[in-house]
This record gives C-alpha cells, structure tokens and sequence, in this order.
C-alpha cells in the first residue's frame, strides 16, 4: 500500500558551477568547467525523490511568479506531486541556489530563499488535512514554519522528520516537538551540538547531545562514505555504505532523509532497515550530477541493493 508524505520545504532553481578547484579571495580562475540551471531545493529534492521511490506525496511551498516558478511546478507535475500546497508567491522570486562542485565530486552551496521565506502558517495547516502518514522537513525554510509543522504532526499523531539541512549558527532544536527522525549531516550534527562526528564516540556524544535538545525517537546521522549512525536513546548502531564512485553529492542528504521516512512508514518502523534502504538511494544519487536530475527511482534502488553489499 502507497503511503503518502507530506514534504514540507523548499523549492529552488540550482545554479551549478561544476570545476577542479574555486578561486580564494582576490583570485581569478579560468575554469575547464561547466554550469548549469537545475531545479532543485531540499524541500523539492525530499518531494521528488520519494514520488520516484513510490510514495504519495504532497509538496507544501512556495515558488515566485516568474519563469523557475513555472518551470518547477511542470517538474513536480511531470513526477505525480499533489500540488495543492505549491503557492505561487506574487511579491517574492523563486529561490535559488547557487551550487558549486569541486573535483571528487563534493560541494559547497550558497541558498537565496526568495519566495521559500513566505511559506506561511495558512499553508502548512491546510497541507496536514490531507492526513500524511508521515511529514518532512527542512531547515531551509523559516524556524517558524518548521516548529509549526512539528506542532501540527504531534497534534495529529503523525510521525515528523527533520532533515537538518540548511541548518544556520544559533538555531536550536528547542521549539521542535517530538520528532520521530532528527537526521543532520556532519557539518549538520557539529552546528547543532559543536561535536564533530568524525569517531564512534563523538557520533555517541552528538546524538546524546541532540537528544538532550528537544523530544527524539531516532537521531541518524548522515556520514557520507561512512554510512549512517543510528541512535534511539539507548542503544546505537551503525549502518555501513554502499561503496561508489561519487561525482556530485547535491541532493543526496535530502534523498536520504526523503528515503528513510518513506522506508520507515512502508516497513512498519524498522529504523535500521530504513537506513540500508536510504544508504542506497544516497549511494546511487551521488553517482550523477544535479539534484533533481540525479534522484533514482524505485527500480533503480532495488536493483542496486540486489547487485550491491554494504561496507
């Protein structure tokens, strides 16, 4: 049976600038390199990539009244996203981000929110009537809106995931109601709790740390080519990767995070066996460049997992 996700979050034209190296300040490089306008936003990567993974899903954002408005909200038509929610902005640009890929595949990323900032409390309480059986967010929205979100998932006994991304210095987990999934990255986990993930027992510390900060059932930590870690309050765990070549990683954190709630929902909450399946989709989503563009679908993941063992 489908489930249906709620994705609430941002919608963005990417801008990416693919090179071997970027210039330091003061410098000028004349780069061997690409660049390229890509629909993405975390908001719309999670959307996107749980529809190509089976799952019903309902987008709540907002794009500008311009050209990338309408080109995205084709993008999430193309792919069977309930639109109901997709508010086009009248005053606002649609956000953009400007994305830039070093060799070896890793990136750096500069978001201007636009339209993304007035996704306002009328929308995300309109999008919970459609009864989600889970919700997700991001950070790359307004702190308002996503306790907002959290407030409304706990009203309505449906499980919230917070995906950390676009995470700002000074945030704090405090306003965000019992969460069923935290999952932050490593520069994610360190904003959060100042501890770097970078050992077993610094990833411990992390999760005691964030679950110190507010009500979480499952903290999971996104550790690129480590895989994941799993904390439930409890006990810990470690999901191990999947071993690929990485061209690009934009997009795979928020297909990781879209993944694992979808997983979680479809598979009656077993945590780690969300994560393999996440672990993949990430794995697979790193192997192609762009963020939308890059998202597998759910044929996709399970031949892969079929062909492929974990580290």
């Amino acid at each position: 049976m489908s489930k249906r996700v709620l994705v609430i979050g941002s919608a963005n034209i990417d801008f990416v600038l693919s090179a071997d190296k970027f210039p330091v300040a003061g410098e000028t490089i004349i780069a061997d390199g690409t660049y390229s306008y890509i629909p993405g936003g975390k908001g719309a990567n999670a959307a996107v990539a749980a529809a190509r993974l089976g799952g019903e899903v309902v987008f709540c954002t907002r794009v500008g009244d311009d050209a990338y408005g309408d080109r995205l909200y084709k993008i999430y038509a193309e792919n069977g996203i309930d639109r109901r929610f997709v508010k086009v902005d009248p005053t606002e640009q649609t956000g953009l981000a400007v994305v830039m890929v070093e060799g070896g595949g890793q990136n750096r990323i500069i978001v201007f929110p636009g339209a993304n900032k007035s996704i306002g409390e009328s929308d995300i309480e309109s999008s919970f009537l459609t009864y989600p059986d889970i919700a997700v967010t991001n950070l790359e929205i307004s702190s308002i809106a996503v306790e907002l979100a959290s407030r409304l998932a706990e009203k309505d006994r449906v499980p919230f995931v917070l995906d950390c991304g676009g995470v700002s210095r000074g945030f704090t987990l405090k306003g965000v109601k019992c969460a069923e999934i935290v999952s932050p990255n490593e520069i994610e986990t360190e904003i959060l709790t100042g501890i770097r993930p970078d050992s077993l027992d610094n990833c411990l510390k992390a999760c005691i740390k964030l679950c110190n900060l507010t009500a979480i059932k499952y903290a999971v930590l996104k550790l690129g080519a480590r895989g994941s870690y799993i904390y439930d309050g409890k006990y810990c765990d470690i999901c191990g990767p999947y071993e690929v070549d990485a061209v690009d990683s934009t997009a795979a954190g928020d297909a990781f995070t879209s993944a694992l709630a979808l997983e979680y929902s479809r598979n009656g909450g077993d945590i780690y066996s969300a994560c393999r399946y996440a672990n993949a989709v990430g794995a697979l989503t790193v192997t192609r460049r762009g963020a939308i563009s890059s998202l597998p679908t759910e044929g996709e993941v399970r031949v892969f997992m079929s062909e492929h063992m974990q580290i």
